[in-house]
């Protein structure tokens, strides 16, 4: 054991020079410099030596035998906060419960993401490629209230000649309590159920209450460079599915959770200065287990009018799951399918990587299939296969999507 560890475990335990009990290793003669300390450790059960009346100092120590002696310092009340915290892992296979060691050790937490993605089409449009890499801040202000903010940089690789790379502070919230309510307020990335009508940036303030069954109401807008129409001019170019900055949203939901049920409704509202954009649409889903490892999923969506006349006001999406990669377990891995046929009228700006196409075809109808496997300890790999046509045109693609994650 290293000469700072000796004394700082001692010192934790509450050392006094002068109290010891005789030292029980041989090979610890009186006069060295941790013979007090070595002494008043072994007294309080926190060292052993090596069972032949050794200390062994000159030896390096095994995580584990140090977690060991952390384990016992712990148990006898010394304060080795940043030891456990360190030794997490080697102590929780010892049974010692660290829960709050995170917390105490450090206040602010920052952890990551890199993407590196791939998207070919089966149109004439170009394939895409980019890697972006996400910072995330986390920290607590008190005990009811926590703040988490998060850095964005994106590298567009198919057109890295033009330079073009942003890095900006993407999201920043505060989550806490006021009473029983759960308050969510600044910018974040708001992904109703299963975000297939909403997939949006927004500045807005969210509140809920309950546990299994849930009451939540949203109130915002649409944040800057979240939305699809956020560069869009007018007099060239078409409207693209997706917000337009400034819009006004506000979202009522409920959620209940029973077993291995879930079931939800959604009510959303856009304000827009745009007339066609703004809407007002309903949403309810279900999705529940059939089997070991096997999900089914279906949800249904409507608007109250038609806001295009050449589409129906009502959508679906059908999914179904087995399994899941678990970024955490190497090997672990899922595959997925889904159907959705989902007009402009009953979305507002939805979550996929399948070609949605432009405002004016009315929406999107197509079925997706997907993979996803855990190909070490936090590194992740997602290939999904699109084949979309638009709602009221005769456009189509067919998309193959890659993405390789990696989590620190």
């Amino acid at each position: 054991m290293k000469k700072s560890l000796v004394l700082a475990m001692a010192m934790a335990l509450g050392v006094t020079a002068s109290a010891y009990a005789a030292n029980p290793f041989s090979d610890v003669p009186a006069g060295h410099w941790a013979y007090d300390s070595i002494a008043k450790l072994a007294a309080a059960g926190v060292i052993e030596g090596y069972g032949d009346a050794t200390f062994g100092g000159d030896k390096l120590m095994t995580r584990y035998e140090m977690a060991q002696i952390v384990a016992k310092a712990m148990a006898k009340g010394a304060n080795v906060d940043k030891l456990a915290a360190e030794f997490a892992d080697e102590l929780d296979n010892l049974g010692v419960r660290v829960a709050n060691l995170e917390k105490n050790a450090d206040n602010v937490k920052i952890t990551g993401e890199v993407r590196f993605d791939y998207k070919s089409h089966d149109n004439d449009a170009a394939s895409e490629s980019s890697i972006r890499s996400r910072l995330w801040v986390s920290g607590q202000v008190n005990d009811d209230w926590s703040y988490t903010a998060m850095i964005e940089n994106t590298q567009d690789l198919a057109h890295s000649d033009t330079g073009e790379e942003t890095t900006k502070l993407r999201r920043a919230w505060v989550d806490g309590k006021v009473g029983g309510v759960a308050v969510k307020a600044g910018r974040w990335d708001e992904c109703t159920s299963t975000a297939n009508i909403l997939d949006a940036y927004v500045d807005a303030v969210k509140v809920s209450y309950g546990d299994k069954v849930k009451i939540w109401g949203l109130a915002g807008k649409a944040a800057d460079g979240t939305a699809y129409n956020y560069d869009y001019d007018e007099e060239t170019d078409p409207w693209t599915l997706g917000l337009k900055s400034e819009d006004r949203i506000y979202i009522a939901g409920l959620e209940a959770s029973i077993g291995a049920v879930d079931a939800y409704y959604n009510f959303f509202k856009v304000d827009s200065d745009v007339e066609f954009l703004g809407k007002e649409i309903s949403n309810v889903g279900v999705s529940f287990d059939v089997a070991k490892d096997l999900r089914l999923g279906y949800e249904y969506m409507w608007s109250d009018h038609k806001y295009d006349k050449r589409v129906s006001k009502d959508g679906f999406v059908a999914r179904v799951d087995y399994k899941g990669a678990d970024a955490a377990t190497a090997g672990s891995w899922g595959v997925h399918a889904q159907y959705f046929d989902q007009p402009i009228n009953a979305i507002i700006s939805p979550t996929t990587d399948a070609n949605v196409f432009d405002y004016d075809d009315g929406g999107y109808k197509g079925w997706n299939l997907g993979a996803d496997l855990a190909l070490a300890k936090n590194i992740t790999l997602c290939v999904n296969y699109y084949d979309t046509e638009a709602k009221a045109t005769t456009k189509e693609d067919k998309v193959l999507y890659s993405e390789l994650y990696f989590n620190f």
